[in-house]
This record gives structure tokens, sequence and C-alpha cells, in this order.
């Protein structure tokens, strides 16, 4: 399981007025890469039915979107945000941007974004934050109530375009991932001094705005199957005190999934492990507290004075 930085450094002030403690643990479990695949929009489904997994992001640009989106309005609970895509990182199944790109930079030589989220970090902050806008208005026209908004491959998180992704979710009254992280631990996910010492700032910026950020991050392993549950609980047990965005990639096994992704194994263990009820329900002995970004969202947009 990975863990991808240290902790924030003090508790965090969505806990109360969310109704929790400071030590109150306090969970998101978030499904990314929803409209990949079919096997994603069906594992979706499957696993709002066991009713552990409390959020999921949707992929605007590819061909199952809108089938994710319609998931989503089945399920009267459903929590979905907008997974900002800048990457397509498969061969077998690639995407292309929504709007046509007014930098050249933002796609390859045959018109899809760039597998690498190096290569897609050349583009014009200007020319991301049209195409980001994009694929949240789509999703707003599809009429998905989008609760939240984070980043493919962490490719929009990018230093460069971070601000356009925060003005974003300014001006449409929604919460974005964004960790309480200190220097430290920007720098221990990759950023330099200082690039981390911004995203410290900017962190201490919006949650001053009101913005209800996260303490933690985890997110289980896709590249190793296995018995995920176990793992899931592993770390449960030394959950620490906040909020934490945990990830998992479920998608169900399907010669679809193996055709285009070389990691179904971890992404079929991360589903085959929150379809079991037993993981919910010790999840729950665990005292646990599982929430989704529906109540992040409500307390931003009361802050914000009711935006939309």
């Amino acid at each position: 399981m990975t863990r991808l930085a240290p902790p924030a450094p003090s508790p965090n002030p969505a806990l109360p007025a969310l109704g929790f403690s400071p030590a109150d643990r306090v969970v998101i479990f978030h499904a990314d890469d929803l409209g990949m695949t079919e096997a994603t929009v069906s594992a979706y489904r499957d696993l709002m039915e066991v009713g552990l997994l409390s959020s999921a992001s949707v992929m605007l640009p590819c061909a199952w979107s809108p089938a994710a989106v319609q998931a989503a309005r089945d399920v009267p609970e459903s929590d979905l945000g907008v997974h900002l895509t800048l990457t397509s990182e498969w061969d077998a199944c690639r995407w292309r941007p929504l709007l046509t790109p007014e930098d050249p930079r933002l796609v390859d030589g045959a018109g899809f974004f760039h597998r690498r989220v190096e290569d897609a970090r050349q583009a014009d902050p200007g020319t991301v934050g049209r195409e980001l806008r994009a694929q949240v208005d789509a999703a707003l026209s599809w009429g998905l109530d989008v609760t939240h908004l984070d980043a493919h491959m962490g490719a929009a998180a990018d230093p460069r375009y971070v601000r356009e992704v925060a003005e974003l979710a300014v001006t449409r009254g929604i919460p974005l991932l964004y960790p309480r992280f200190p220097a430290a631990g920007w720098q221990a996910v990759g950023l330099d001094a200082g690039q981390a010492a911004q995203a410290e700032g900017l962190g201490q910026v919006l949650e001053q705005r009101g913005f209800p950020l996260v303490d933690h991050l985890r997110m289980l392993p896709l590249d190793q199957g296995g018995d995920h549950a176990a793992l899931t609980l592993a770390w449960l047990r030394d959950l620490p005190a906040g909020i934490t965005h945990f990830i998992l990639h479920p998608a169900r096994d399907t010669p679809e999934l193996r055709a285009v992704a070389s990691d179904w194994a971890g992404r079929v263990a991360n589903y085959e492990a929150f379809r079991r009820p037993e993981l919910r329900r010790a999840v729950e002995d665990l005292g646990v507290q599982v929430i989704g970004y529906g109540p992040l969202r409500d307390l931003l947009r009361r802050k914000l004075g009711g935006a939309a």
C-alpha cells in the first residue's frame, strides 16, 4: 500500500465544521479512473451496492464517461467528481482533449493527450485551464452533480497549473483534492524546495478561503494483485486522525480491461477487496468514519456564500 506523504502538522479545521472531533479518523474511499473502460463503470455500480465506496471521479475525455455519468444518476447516494485529465497513458485505448488546443504541446503528434506526465506538463497554462474548464462544464451540462475535482496521474496538479485548477474550483464552488502538507510533505512527493514552499502557501490560502483540505493520502497498489482487503485493514488499524483521501482503481476483470491496462491485475484486486461486505463491517468495527465529498462541498459553499 502506498503512503504518499507525511501527515499534516496541525488539526484539520474542517473536522469540527463537519461534526467530528480533531481525534476522529475520517476516510473518503475514492475510485479513480471512472469511465476509462466499461469495466470501471460496472465495477462502480457493484461497489455502490456494497456501500463502502464513498466517492469516485469520472474522466470526461474517455469513451465510457457518458455511461459513468448515467451510473451516478442511477445511484441516489452517488458522490462523483471530475478526474481532470491531461494524459492518455495506454497504447490500445487513447483519448483526446474536449477542445482543440490553442497550444499544440497539449497533445502528441497523433492528436491524443501525451502518455507521460512530463510531456503533458509542457503546455501553456492558459490552454490547460480552458481544457479543464471544458471538462468540468461538460460534466455539469450532462446533469452531473459534481462534488469535487482531482487530477488524473497528478498532471493537472503541477505547480504551473494548480492555480488554474484552484480558480476553477472557486468559480464553480467545487472542492478540489488538495492535501494540507507542509513543505517537507510536498518535497516527499517530488517537488523541489521552491515548488514545495509555493504548494504549502497555496494550501494555506485555500484553507483560509474556506476550502476543506485532506490531511493524508493513501493508495492501494496497482502493481500487484492479491488480497487488497487485508492490505486495507492493515493500514486502517494504524490510520492517524484527520481526513484521509484513500485511492483505489477498481475494475471488473474483462477482456477489454486486460487489452487496455497492463496493471489490470491490481485494478481487479482493488475491486475484489471492496466488493466484500465483510470489509465494510471490519471498517465499521475499527471506528473509522466514512464520508464522501458531498459534505465538503456543502461546507465550502457555505463559506463562499452559496457560490455554484
